[in-house]
Protein backbone atom coordinates (compact mmCIF):
# COMPACT_ATOMS: atom_id res chain seq x y z
CA UNK A 1 0.00 0.00 0.00
CA UNK A 2 2.82 2.50 0.99
CA UNK A 3 4.39 1.83 -2.63
CA UNK A 4 1.00 2.57 -4.31
CA UNK A 5 0.01 5.66 -2.16
CA UNK A 6 3.58 6.71 -3.66
CA UNK A 7 2.98 6.11 -6.93
CA UNK A 8 0.10 8.07 -6.64
CA UNK A 9 1.50 11.37 -5.59
CA UNK A 10 4.28 10.87 -8.63
CA UNK A 11 1.74 10.71 -11.18
CA UNK A 12 0.01 13.65 -9.52
CA UNK A 13 2.72 15.94 -9.19
CA UNK A 14 3.55 14.88 -12.55
CA UNK A 15 0.16 16.22 -14.07
CA UNK A 16 0.58 19.35 -11.85
CA UNK A 17 4.15 20.01 -12.86
CA UNK A 18 2.91 19.85 -16.59
CA UNK A 19 -0.04 22.15 -16.05
CA UNK A 20 2.23 24.68 -14.21
CA UNK A 21 5.32 24.88 -16.32
CA UNK A 22 4.22 24.17 -19.69
CA UNK A 23 1.65 25.20 -22.17
CA UNK A 24 -1.78 23.37 -21.64
CA UNK A 25 -1.81 21.86 -25.09
CA UNK A 26 1.98 20.38 -24.44
CA UNK A 27 0.59 18.82 -20.63
CA UNK A 28 -2.23 17.40 -22.42
CA UNK A 29 0.25 15.93 -25.51
CA UNK A 30 2.63 14.25 -22.61
CA UNK A 31 -0.05 13.22 -20.93
CA UNK A 32 -1.42 11.35 -24.03
CA UNK A 33 2.01 9.88 -24.81
CA UNK A 34 1.93 8.53 -21.28
CA UNK A 35 -1.79 7.36 -21.26
CA UNK A 36 -1.11 5.72 -24.54
CA UNK A 37 1.60 3.26 -23.28
CA UNK A 38 0.38 -0.48 -22.85
CA UNK A 39 3.59 -2.06 -22.06
CA UNK A 40 3.15 -4.92 -19.86
CA UNK A 41 3.72 -4.45 -16.25
CA UNK A 42 4.32 -8.38 -15.25
CA UNK A 43 5.37 -6.72 -11.84
CA UNK A 44 1.69 -6.05 -10.73
CA UNK A 45 -0.48 -8.85 -9.24
CA UNK A 46 -3.61 -9.44 -7.00
CA UNK A 47 -4.63 -5.92 -5.39
CA UNK A 48 -2.05 -4.15 -6.45
CA UNK A 49 -2.72 -4.74 -10.19
CA UNK A 50 -6.15 -3.96 -9.66
CA UNK A 51 -5.07 -0.29 -7.59
CA UNK A 52 -3.07 0.49 -10.69
CA UNK A 53 -5.35 -0.33 -13.01
CA UNK A 54 -8.48 1.82 -11.22
CA UNK A 55 -6.16 4.54 -11.37
CA UNK A 56 -5.19 4.80 -14.86
CA UNK A 57 -8.39 4.10 -15.92
CA UNK A 58 -10.08 6.86 -13.62
CA UNK A 59 -7.05 9.02 -15.21
CA UNK A 60 -8.48 7.65 -18.66
CA UNK A 61 -11.85 8.85 -18.43
CA UNK A 62 -11.13 11.92 -17.03
CA UNK A 63 -9.08 12.79 -20.06
CA UNK A 64 -11.69 11.56 -22.64
CA UNK A 65 -13.98 14.28 -20.54
CA UNK A 66 -11.24 16.75 -21.74
CA UNK A 67 -14.16 18.98 -23.86
CA UNK A 68 -17.01 18.06 -21.17
CA UNK A 69 -14.51 18.94 -18.14
CA UNK A 70 -13.53 22.15 -19.52
CA UNK A 71 -16.91 23.10 -20.84
CA UNK A 72 -19.38 21.98 -17.58
CA UNK A 73 -16.41 24.43 -15.98
CA UNK A 74 -17.22 27.40 -17.78
CA UNK A 75 -21.28 26.68 -16.85
CA UNK A 76 -20.33 26.51 -12.95
CA UNK A 77 -18.11 29.18 -13.03
CA UNK A 78 -19.35 31.96 -15.23
CA UNK A 79 -21.81 33.90 -12.95
CA UNK A 80 -25.66 34.62 -13.41
CA UNK A 81 -25.29 38.26 -14.25
CA UNK A 82 -22.33 37.19 -17.05
CA UNK A 83 -19.15 38.98 -17.73
CA UNK A 84 -18.54 42.74 -18.76
CA UNK A 85 -22.41 43.11 -19.78
CA UNK A 86 -22.03 39.82 -21.63
CA UNK A 87 -24.90 37.64 -20.57
CA UNK A 88 -24.34 34.03 -19.47
CA UNK A 89 -25.94 32.00 -21.95
CA UNK A 90 -24.15 34.50 -24.79
CA UNK A 91 -20.48 33.79 -23.15
CA UNK A 92 -21.37 30.23 -22.71
CA UNK A 93 -21.79 29.67 -26.83
CA UNK A 94 -18.43 31.42 -27.42
CA UNK A 95 -16.85 29.81 -24.55
CA UNK A 96 -17.96 26.31 -26.48
CA UNK A 97 -17.02 27.50 -30.18
CA UNK A 98 -13.65 28.54 -28.66
CA UNK A 99 -13.49 25.08 -26.79
CA UNK A 100 -14.16 23.51 -30.28
CA UNK A 101 -12.07 24.92 -32.34
CA UNK A 102 -9.08 24.73 -30.38
CA UNK A 103 -9.93 20.98 -30.15
CA UNK A 104 -9.55 21.16 -33.88
CA UNK A 105 -7.24 23.32 -34.18
CA UNK A 106 -4.58 21.30 -31.84
CA UNK A 107 -5.65 17.92 -33.69
CA UNK A 108 -7.11 16.50 -30.68
CA UNK A 109 -10.77 15.91 -32.69
CA UNK A 110 -10.20 15.65 -36.19
CA UNK A 111 -12.59 17.52 -38.80
CA UNK A 112 -14.81 14.33 -39.54
CA UNK A 113 -15.49 14.18 -35.63
CA UNK A 114 -16.02 17.67 -35.56
CA UNK A 115 -18.99 16.73 -37.77
CA UNK A 116 -20.18 14.14 -36.55
CA UNK A 117 -20.48 16.43 -33.16
CA UNK A 118 -22.28 19.05 -35.10
CA UNK A 119 -24.87 16.16 -35.33
CA UNK A 120 -25.00 15.47 -31.93
CA UNK A 121 -25.45 19.63 -31.65
CA UNK A 122 -28.32 20.06 -34.07
CA UNK A 123 -30.19 16.65 -32.58
CA UNK A 124 -30.10 17.81 -28.83
CA UNK A 125 -30.98 21.43 -30.14
CA UNK A 126 -34.11 20.52 -31.82
CA UNK A 127 -34.86 18.29 -29.00
CA UNK A 128 -34.26 21.25 -26.46
CA UNK A 129 -36.68 23.52 -28.46
CA UNK A 130 -39.19 20.98 -28.20
CA UNK A 131 -39.21 20.10 -24.76
CA UNK A 132 -38.90 24.21 -23.67
CA UNK A 133 -42.07 24.79 -25.86
CA UNK A 134 -46.28 24.32 -25.32
CA UNK A 135 -48.30 25.07 -22.56
CA UNK A 136 -46.59 22.78 -20.51
CA UNK A 137 -42.50 23.10 -21.31
CA UNK A 138 -40.31 20.16 -19.64
CA UNK A 139 -37.57 22.85 -18.09
CA UNK A 140 -36.80 26.44 -18.77
CA UNK A 141 -34.07 28.67 -19.64
CA UNK A 142 -34.80 31.61 -17.12
CA UNK A 143 -32.03 34.26 -18.24
CA UNK A 144 -31.67 36.69 -21.32
CA UNK A 145 -29.39 36.38 -23.73
CA UNK A 146 -29.55 36.95 -27.44
CA UNK A 147 -28.59 33.56 -28.78
CA UNK A 148 -31.67 32.43 -27.49
CA UNK A 149 -33.77 30.61 -30.25
CA UNK A 150 -37.63 30.05 -29.70
CA UNK A 151 -36.60 30.11 -25.66
CA UNK A 152 -32.83 27.65 -26.08
CA UNK A 153 -29.81 29.41 -25.84
CA UNK A 154 -27.42 27.85 -28.33
CA UNK A 155 -24.99 26.44 -26.15
CA UNK A 156 -27.22 23.82 -25.15
CA UNK A 157 -26.37 21.72 -28.23
CA UNK A 158 -23.17 21.42 -26.94
CA UNK A 159 -24.17 20.02 -23.61
CA UNK A 160 -25.64 17.11 -25.88
CA UNK A 161 -22.18 17.18 -27.98
CA UNK A 162 -20.20 16.52 -25.43
CA UNK A 163 -21.73 13.25 -24.43
CA UNK A 164 -20.19 12.50 -28.21
CA UNK A 165 -16.73 14.03 -27.90
CA UNK A 166 -16.61 11.73 -25.07
CA UNK A 167 -17.17 8.53 -26.31
CA UNK A 168 -14.36 9.84 -29.25
CA UNK A 169 -12.27 10.64 -26.88
CA UNK A 170 -12.94 7.55 -24.84
CA UNK A 171 -12.42 5.21 -28.03
CA UNK A 172 -8.94 6.24 -28.44
CA UNK A 173 -7.15 6.76 -24.96
CA UNK A 174 -8.72 3.62 -23.61
CA UNK A 175 -8.34 1.58 -26.86
CA UNK A 176 -11.99 0.82 -27.09
CA UNK A 177 -13.33 -2.02 -29.11
CA UNK A 178 -16.72 -4.03 -29.10
CA UNK A 179 -17.96 -7.55 -29.60
CA UNK A 180 -20.59 -9.00 -30.26
CA UNK A 181 -22.91 -5.67 -31.86
CA UNK A 182 -26.00 -6.10 -33.05
CA UNK A 183 -26.14 -5.16 -37.03
CA UNK A 184 -26.11 -1.69 -37.69
CA UNK A 185 -29.07 -1.32 -39.05
CA UNK A 186 -30.97 -2.76 -35.91
CA UNK A 187 -29.16 -0.53 -33.24
CA UNK A 188 -29.66 2.60 -35.91
CA UNK A 189 -33.41 2.18 -35.64
CA UNK A 190 -33.39 1.32 -32.16
CA UNK A 191 -31.61 4.76 -31.83
CA UNK A 192 -34.12 6.30 -33.99
CA UNK A 193 -37.03 4.72 -32.20
CA UNK A 194 -35.25 6.06 -28.71
CA UNK A 195 -34.91 9.25 -30.19
CA UNK A 196 -38.41 10.02 -31.31
CA UNK A 197 -40.02 8.53 -27.98
CA UNK A 198 -38.45 11.36 -26.64
CA UNK A 199 -40.95 13.11 -28.57
CA UNK A 200 -44.09 11.25 -28.92
CA UNK A 201 -44.33 10.27 -25.41
CA UNK A 202 -46.09 13.55 -24.84
CA UNK A 203 -48.89 12.25 -27.07
CA UNK A 204 -49.11 8.68 -27.03
CA UNK A 205 -47.73 7.26 -24.10
CA UNK A 206 -43.96 6.53 -22.94
CA UNK A 207 -42.22 3.53 -24.62
CA UNK A 208 -39.22 3.61 -22.99
CA UNK A 209 -39.11 1.03 -21.06
CA UNK A 210 -40.91 -1.32 -24.07
CA UNK A 211 -37.62 0.01 -25.67
CA UNK A 212 -34.98 -0.60 -22.32
CA UNK A 213 -36.06 -4.80 -23.11
CA UNK A 214 -35.47 -4.47 -26.88
CA UNK A 215 -31.94 -2.94 -26.04
CA UNK A 216 -31.47 -5.73 -23.24
CA UNK A 217 -32.04 -8.27 -25.65
CA UNK A 218 -30.06 -6.80 -28.59
CA UNK A 219 -26.88 -6.11 -26.78
CA UNK A 220 -27.51 -9.22 -23.57
CA UNK A 221 -24.31 -10.68 -25.57
CA UNK A 222 -22.39 -6.87 -26.50
CA UNK A 223 -19.20 -6.19 -24.57
CA UNK A 224 -16.79 -3.22 -24.60
CA UNK A 225 -13.33 -4.42 -24.87
CA UNK A 226 -11.10 -1.97 -22.62
CA UNK A 227 -7.23 -1.25 -21.88
CA UNK A 228 -7.12 0.61 -18.32
CA UNK A 229 -3.37 -0.32 -18.10
CA UNK A 230 -1.40 -3.06 -20.03
CA UNK A 231 -4.14 -5.85 -20.05
CA UNK A 232 -7.54 -6.02 -22.24
CA UNK A 233 -11.01 -5.68 -19.77
CA UNK A 234 -14.34 -6.34 -20.44
CA UNK A 235 -17.63 -4.67 -19.19
CA UNK A 236 -21.02 -5.59 -20.83
CA UNK A 237 -22.49 -3.22 -23.09
CA UNK A 238 -25.52 -2.02 -21.14
CA UNK A 239 -23.22 -1.79 -18.43
CA UNK A 240 -21.15 0.65 -19.67
CA UNK A 241 -23.74 2.83 -20.73
CA UNK A 242 -25.85 3.44 -17.97
CA UNK A 243 -23.24 4.35 -15.97
CA UNK A 244 -22.52 7.05 -18.65
CA UNK A 245 -26.09 7.77 -18.29
CA UNK A 246 -25.45 8.33 -14.15
CA UNK A 247 -22.89 10.56 -14.82
CA UNK A 248 -24.95 12.29 -16.71
CA UNK A 249 -27.92 12.64 -14.44
CA UNK A 250 -25.24 13.50 -12.05
CA UNK A 251 -23.85 16.59 -14.24
CA UNK A 252 -27.59 17.77 -15.02
CA UNK A 253 -28.10 17.99 -11.03
CA UNK A 254 -25.22 20.38 -11.03
CA UNK A 255 -26.36 22.28 -13.70
CA UNK A 256 -29.68 22.63 -11.93
CA UNK A 257 -28.32 23.68 -8.79
CA UNK A 258 -26.29 26.38 -10.30
CA UNK A 259 -29.24 27.87 -11.81
CA UNK A 260 -28.64 27.08 -15.69
CA UNK A 261 -31.57 25.95 -16.57
CA UNK A 262 -34.78 24.28 -14.07
CA UNK A 263 -37.47 21.74 -14.27
CA UNK A 264 -40.84 22.99 -13.26
CA UNK A 265 -40.06 21.50 -9.70
CA UNK A 266 -37.11 23.26 -9.01
CA UNK A 267 -39.02 26.82 -9.75
CA UNK A 268 -39.52 27.71 -6.26
CA UNK A 269 -36.56 25.87 -4.62
CA UNK A 270 -34.13 23.68 -6.00
CA UNK A 271 -34.59 19.74 -5.90
CA UNK A 272 -32.60 16.57 -7.37
CA UNK A 273 -33.69 16.09 -10.81
CA UNK A 274 -35.87 12.94 -10.81
CA UNK A 275 -34.04 9.18 -11.13
CA UNK A 276 -36.55 8.80 -13.46
CA UNK A 277 -34.34 10.74 -15.99
CA UNK A 278 -30.92 8.51 -15.67
CA UNK A 279 -33.13 6.13 -17.97
CA UNK A 280 -33.38 9.13 -20.15
CA UNK A 281 -29.51 9.63 -20.54
CA UNK A 282 -28.85 6.22 -20.61
CA UNK A 283 -30.84 5.99 -23.80
CA UNK A 284 -29.40 9.19 -24.95
CA UNK A 285 -25.76 7.43 -24.48
CA UNK A 286 -26.72 4.90 -26.35
CA UNK A 287 -27.79 7.07 -29.48
CA UNK A 288 -24.59 8.81 -29.33
CA UNK A 289 -22.93 5.46 -29.83
CA UNK A 290 -25.20 4.81 -32.91
CA UNK A 291 -23.86 8.11 -34.51
CA UNK A 292 -20.44 7.57 -33.82
CA UNK A 293 -20.32 4.28 -35.73
CA UNK A 294 -20.55 6.04 -38.55
CA UNK A 295 -16.98 7.08 -38.22
CA UNK A 296 -14.13 4.97 -40.29
CA UNK A 297 -12.06 4.42 -37.24
CA UNK A 298 -14.76 3.01 -35.03
CA UNK A 299 -16.38 0.76 -37.26
CA UNK A 300 -12.66 -1.25 -37.41
CA UNK A 301 -12.98 -2.10 -34.15
CA UNK A 302 -16.82 -3.18 -33.76
CA UNK A 303 -17.46 -6.61 -34.07
CA UNK A 304 -20.90 -7.63 -36.11
CA UNK A 305 -22.39 -10.59 -34.27
CA UNK A 306 -23.27 -13.13 -36.37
Amino acid sequence: MPIFSLTLKIHARFVLASLRYMPFHSAITILDRRLSNRSAREDLQGVMRFMHEFWWFGIKEARSCLFAGLFFLAVFLVPRAGVLGVARYDLLLLIALGLQAWLIWRKIETWDEARTILTFHLAGFALEVFKVSGAHPSWSYPDPAYTKVFGVPLFSGFMYASVGSYIMQAWRILHLRVERHPPYWISTGLALLMYANLFTHHFIGDFRWYLAALALGLYARCNICFTPLDRERRMPFLLGYTLVGFFIWLAENIGTFFGVWRYPNQLGAWATVSLGKWSSWTMLAMMSFAIICSLKHVKERIHIAP
